[in-house]
């Protein structure tokens, strides 16, 4: 078939790569240059099962409200605010009962997804800057305490993890400061961190070499479903700025941007655009209730050195009490968290990028160049309940969508789930929880 993915962004590109691996004739549309330019381009990196869970929880509420006047919080509420049905869905989706079924469905996908990462990274030689095994450091008895509880949980979802002391702890990670409060960790052996953007890339080269036509540049401004699916796109504007600055400086080398519309038909269009979707899907009648949640990182370049490097992460770490995970990244570092409730893409939250400095310099201090740090603010395409979107929407027309922050750990996973969805063939996972009638009941 000739299938059309909307989105180049981690999941846009496994999207595309699975598909042509079924033999698929794969055109992806993506409005900016290159892949993983946006909300794939500086997340944390981790690929943690365990770990991915739907915010829906229960007594998630009273923590968000809890968290509010505090400095380092690491849920914040800015404006202008999420919408008001989506905070409904969410509140209703905070039951025990849907939180259980719902974690369960989204753990058995990061199982599979890293299952699938690993052999397609084996099979193509892939380097992507990985590291293996994932700490939660708990910084006092009230953290150790709800791990205790949660260790059980874990078990039951297959995912290995073990509870260490201070001392075990800081023999996993030799760097971590001592004068920093430590009351135990959480270890997860087989997680692991990665770097997604090189990821994005290097499958991108693969997907090319199995015939996907990467169209970069091109927005797509109207889907219409139906036994041909017909897309409407045109050149982006947004990813021409450099030739706009030239003819407004009378460079006539520089050819005109033809903004035309194009049209193309296809056998079947994915979406992939994440918050984007929005705007594709409202006009033909799908409502998909996706919200931004924010996240924030800074990414930064060790200090020179042999006793430096030594005294960075080995591989990856989360602050349980800041929610903040600090993931090695070659010779960088990279400081990654806070969730920001609402709010706009390009405002920037002090306090957010404050706090990850300070769970930086609590556990590793002096060994980054703060002065060469890169900022980063991405716009995390989140459903109320957790799990994302993978299913047939309409006549020809697939979704992929909604990982939230865990799309890096979702990716492959969710990939092949489409693909097999694509092909009518049964495949690894129950594709019901997954399905958009679930948000429509």
């Amino acid at each position: 078939m000739r299938v059309a993915v909307v989105g180049a962004g981690i999941v846009g590109v496994t999207s595309a790569f699975e598909l042509a691996r079924d033999g698929h004739a794969v055109t992806v549309f993506e409005r900016r240059q290159s892949v993983a330019e946006e909300t794939s381009f500086a997340n944390a990196g981790v690929v943690a099962p365990g770990y991915v869970t739907p915010w829906a929880a229960p007594g998630m509420l009273w923590k968000v409200l809890a968290q509010l006047p505090s400095r380092h919080a690491a849920i914040r509420v800015a404006m202008p605010a999420a919408p008001l049905g989506w905070l409904w869905r969410w509140w209703r989706a905070c039951s025990p009962g849907l939180y259980a079924a719902n974690r369960a469905a989204m753990c058995n996908l990061a199982l599979y997804s890293q299952q699938l990462l690993h052999e397609r990274a084996s099979e193509f030689r892939l380097d992507f800057e990985r590291g293996q095994g994932y700490l939660v450091l708990l910084r006092g008895n009230r953290e150790v305490a709800g791990a205790r509880a949660g260790l059980t949980l874990l078990a039951d979802l297959g995912v290995k993890a073990t509870l260490v002391d201070a001392a075990q702890a800081r023999s996993l990670e030799p760097g971590l400061d001592e004068h920093t409060a430590l009351a135990g960790a959480i270890h997860l052996p087989a997680s692991e961190v990665g770097n997604c953007r090189q990821f994005a890339h290097l499958l991108r080269q693969e997907s090319q070499r199995l015939g996907v036509d990467f169209r970069f540049g091109r927005r797509v401004l109207a889907i219409e479903p139906g036994a041909l699916p017909r897309l409407r796109h045109a050149a982006s504007p947004l990813d021409s700025s450099h030739a706009l600055a030239s003819r407004s400086q009378g460079d006539a080398s520089t050819p005109p941007l033809d903004l035309t519309p194009c049209e193309d038909a296809f056998d079947a269009v994915v979406v992939c655009a994440a918050m984007d979707a929005l705007d594709l899907l409202r006009p033909i009648g799908i409502r998909v209730p996706l919200a931004a949640i924010h996240g924030y990182s800074i990414t930064l370049p060790l200090k020179g050195g042999d006793a430096i490097l030594d005294r960075g992460p080995r591989s990856g770490l989360m602050d349980e009490r800041y929610k903040v995970a600090i993931t090695r990244l070659g010779q960088r570092l990279r400081v990654a968290g806070s969730a920001e409730v609402g709010g706009r893409l390009h405002s920037h939250s002090a306090k957010s990028i404050a706090t990850l400095y300070k769970v930086l310099q609590d556990w590793f201090p002096g060994v980054v160049r703060q002065q060469a740090a890169q900022v980063w603010k991405g716009a995390r395409p989140m459903l109320p309940d957790g799990p994302p979107v993978v299913c047939r929407a309409a006549d020809g027309l697939w979704l992929n969508l909604g990982h939230g922050s865990s799309g890096w750990a979702l990716s492959c996973g969710s990939a092949r789930l489409l693909a097999d969805l694509v092909a009518q063939r049964p495949g690894a996972l129950d594709a019901r929880p997954f399905a958009l009638q679930r948000l429509t009941r």
